[in-house]
């Protein structure tokens, strides 16, 4: 019997054992039911990084105050076509979506929209933030950061100076265009999966002080038991960015775009209180107003296929659109089950039981 076997939970049930265990900590059920749903979302994509892996870790942010249960995104600044708001250090899930939501209704009204969001706990998978605004027939595009977080060599370095750094797009073409990474060589919860016995790192993924390339999730997290919490602040190594110095390049914008100029601070000088938070600027563009909806949907889809056409580079394969992937998996999840490893599996369960929760079997 192979004892690393992923164990397959039912999306429901997950959902449900989620939701218990942040009602348990202190979240009301609204929330409680937000953050389970997002967090489940993320593994449904494939997202595994910005899953249910993360519960433990945000039981324990709230324990320690760093964030916070019943906060509402306050407006700083109102421009109309702009905004700038503050969560407050509340719950990601619950602040950003209704970031997302006065970007979109701004939009709505004056054809595009910019809202820049400081202070927000950790806001999960981004692209379920483009996948809002394209249910509501918009384009948008959004940066952001972790303050607090560094975690990122730059291209040439071996020490850390950005965050994860993710961006997304999503454009509402018929299916969906969804573009959503980070901008680090794999994301900091990849990391914690390959961790945990899950997927392995790629071997250049991450680097050691001294230059060398590295798969082990040890030169970021140090050591650490077998299930129990992982901080990266007991590493020595850091993540590598993406792409040599172009995701290195982007990585940076996303720092000073969505840290310094909404005014949450960008990955460092690293917060003395252990918080972190995200920002994320936003914009969103309605192609209905700018009179090209039809003609802009019809060649976007038309180029969209063209692109899928084009020749596999293996036998039977397949060039897929940004999104697909996602959506296909998706589907799977919701039928098969969703699968975790043993480790994160069992550090759920403890989370749980520590809270008091009962853990269907």
């Amino acid at each position: 019997m192979d004892t690393n076997a992923p164990v397959l939970i039912g999306a429901d049930t997950l959902e449900d054992l989620v939701t218990r265990i942040f009602s348990a900590n202190g979240c009301d059920a609204a929330e409680a039911g937000r953050i389970s749903h997002h967090l489940l979302g993320a593994n449904l994509a494939g997202h595994d990084s910005h899953g249910v892996v993360r519960v433990p870790r945000y039981v324990e942010w709230q324990q320690a105050g760093y964030v916070v249960a019943g906060q509402q995104a306050e407006v700083v600044t109102d421009g109309g076509a702009f905004a700038l708001l503050d969560g407050h250090y509340g719950f990601g899930q619950t602040v950003a979506p209704q970031a997302t939501a006065m970007g979109i209704e701004r939009a709505r009204q004056h054809g595009t929209a910019v809202v820049a969001l400081r202070n927000a706990g950790h806001i999960g998978r981004v692209g379920s933030y483009a996948e809002q605004a394209i249910e509501a027939g918009l384009i948008s595009i959004h940066f952001v950061n972790v303050a607090g977080s560094v975690l990122v060599a730059p291209f040439g370095g071996t020490e850390r100076r950005f965050s994860t750094a993710p961006f997304s797009i999503g454009v509402p073409t018929d299916p969906p265009v969804l573009l959503d990474f980070a901008t680090s060589r794999v994301a900091e919860g990849k990391v914690l999966v390959a961790s945990n016995g899950g997927k392995p790192l790629p071997q250049d993924a991450l680097v050691e002080p001294d230059g060398r390339l590295s798969a082990d999730p040890h030169t970021l997290y140090g050591e650490y038991p077998p299930i129990g919490p992982r901080n990266p602040a007991n590493g020595l190594g850091a993540i590598r960015a993406f792409g040599e110095h172009k995701g290195s390049g982007l990585a940076f914008m996303c720092e000073l775009l969505a840290g310094a100029f909404t005014g949450g601070g960008c990955s460092g000088p690293v917060d003395a209180r252990g918080r972190i938070a995200n920002g994320m600027l936003s914009i969103f563009i309605s192609p209905r107003h700018f009179g090209t909806e039809a003609g802009f949907r019809q060649a976007a889809e038309d180029y969209v296929a063209w692109v899928k056409s084009c020749r596999p580079d293996t036998a039977g394969g397949e060039v897929l659109a940004p999104g697909e992937p996602e959506a296909r998996l998706r589907a799977e999840r919701l039928a098969k089950g969703v699968p975790l490893q043993p480790d994160t599996w069992e550090s759920i369960v403890r989370c749980a039981r520590g809270l008091g929760v009962t853990v269907p079997n």
